[in-house]
């Protein structure tokens, strides 16, 4: 942990519980905000062992959280570089991100709050079982897994759409014995939907999934093409989705729609592309690269997502005007250059887009996010909150776009330029031999 005390003198605060912003000097000790006080107040306590930061003319807002991502060691400083400071793993393994996961608190990788392996059903969306999905053939098997999942030291569990009903009603179950809370991704469920999950009692609904099997039930994304053209994709049923809505808000559902993984999937060729450091240096990572274009020439399962873009928008919309929780995440790398950290900006953007104003989309990916994942500490500039700050040369509230107007970033309260994180992006060698221990050590402990 960073000793140093820093001020951040004649920083413009964003207070994002409030809207408003206001000229103020932040001290920082021991890697949290130890006071967020009028200029001159705090000015008479300095002294010469104290950095000072001058921010005049600069911006300030808490470190941005992506809500939804499948982090790996060999891009995760892209995040921090972009200002996303916290990220909430949705599916990979624990024993693979223990690194991250257990680092310090001004290390320069985003803060992990991790699920383990997926949970689906057979015969597996993403193949047979491996260190990253499970395919539980029955209850009891499922219920080892989530057993399994918490001994290893998973934050939440993660199911999949193949899953039957009454095996995810088991995982629900086993995880409620410990206190663990558990994630959906309904897009390719034919059996269960976002009602009969939200009863079932799970919190989080990834990508707004399994609200058009409830308004459309014969459709599934493997439904005919007569199903699929029968839906007015293009003019979502307001009133339908409403309906859906109206029960998962009941049931205290926290979606994080991922507009940007949909959005990108039906622009194709046109996708979102921000020229900046981050994709400059993101560009060194061929893995990434070439992985995104080769899913842009194989574009079946891509056009499918794109399709469901604008329904998606609404659902976000819906949900968010009738005050539903909903929170900003990107599933990078999910789909096609979703960039780590900069896609949630482009997340901002799109939440600006679909209606909401920019606090209430920097909101999404501050202090409501810290408020879904039960983390007072993260999301904002106050006394006692830990040190995550993005300083930016641009004011966001006049346009969302500012966000990506990146000065420096302050993680735990150590202060990074770009280029300091950048530096910290490991070598290809360095993360394929890491792997391998991880895969070693995972095939001799699993059972």
């Amino acid at each position: 942990m960073t000793n140093t005390t820093m001020v951040l003198r004649n920083a413009n605060v964003i207070d994002v519980e409030t809207g408003h912003i206001t000229l103020k000097n932040i001290m920082i000790k021991n890697g949290r905000i130890a006071s967020v006080e009028n200029t001159k107040a705090q000015e008479e306590k300095l002294n010469t062992d104290v950095v000072v930061l001058d921010l005049q003319g600069k911006w300030v807002i808490p470190g941005l959280i992506d809500m939804h991502v499948h982090i790996k060691e060999g891009y995760a400083p892209l995040f921090t570089a972009s200002g996303v400071t916290t990220v909430r793993n949705t599916g990979g393994n624990v024993h693979e991100l223990k690194d991250m996961i257990h680092a310090s608190m001004e290390a320069p990788v985003p803060r992990v709050i991790s699920a383990d392996r997926i949970i689906d059903g057979p015969p597996g969306l993403w193949g047979e079982t491996s260190p990253w999905s499970m395919n539980a053939e029955s209850p009891e098997a499922a219920k080892k897994e989530v057993r399994r999942q918490v001994e290893a030291g998973a934050d939440f569990i993660k199911v999949y759409g193949w899953l039957p009903k009454e095996v995810m009603e088991a995982v629900v179950e086993e995880a409620k014995i410990y206190n663990k809370e558990v994630s959906c991704d309904l897009v390719y469920s034919k059996d269960v939907t976002a009602i009969d999950a939200a009863k079932m009692g799970i919190q989080w609904n990834e990508h707004a999934s399994g609200i058009l099997q409830d308004i459309y039930p014969e459709w599934t994304m493997q439904a005919d093409a007569n199903v699929w053209n029968s839906i007015q994709w293009e003019q979502p049923d307001l009133e339908k989705i409403e309906q859906v809505c109206k029960v998962l808000i009941e049931n205290k559902v926290i979606i994080c729609p991922t507009m940007v993984l949909l959005d990108q999937a039906k622009l194709l060729e046109n996708y979102w592309y921000p020229k900046n450091e981050v994709t400059t240096k993101l560009e060194e990572n061929d893995g990434l690269v070439n992985q995104w274009k080769y899913f842009l020439s194989h574009t079946a399962s891509l056009e499918s997502l794109g399709r469901q873009a604008t329904m998606n928008k609404a659902i976000a919309k819906v949900y968010f005007d009738l005050g539903g929780q909903i929170v900003a995440g990107t599933d990078t790398p999910a789909g096609i250059f979703t960039i780590p950290g900069m896609a949630l900006h482009r997340e901002l953007e799109l939440f600006v887009e679909i209606g909401m104003t920019e606090i209430d989309a920097l909101r999404a990916a501050t202090i409501n996010a810290a408020k879904a994942l039960k983390r007072p500490e993260l999301g904002v500039i106050k006394e006692g909150a830990i040190a995550d700050i993005v300083i930016l040369d641009e004011n966001p509230l006049v346009n969302i776009k500012y966000t990506q107007k990146i000065n420096r970033v302050i993680k735990g309260g150590k202060i990074y330029t770009q280029n300091e994180l950048f530096e910290e992006v490991p070598d290809g060698e360095t993360v394929l031999k890491n792997l391998e221990s991880f895969m070693e050590l995972f095939e001799s402990t699993i059972s």
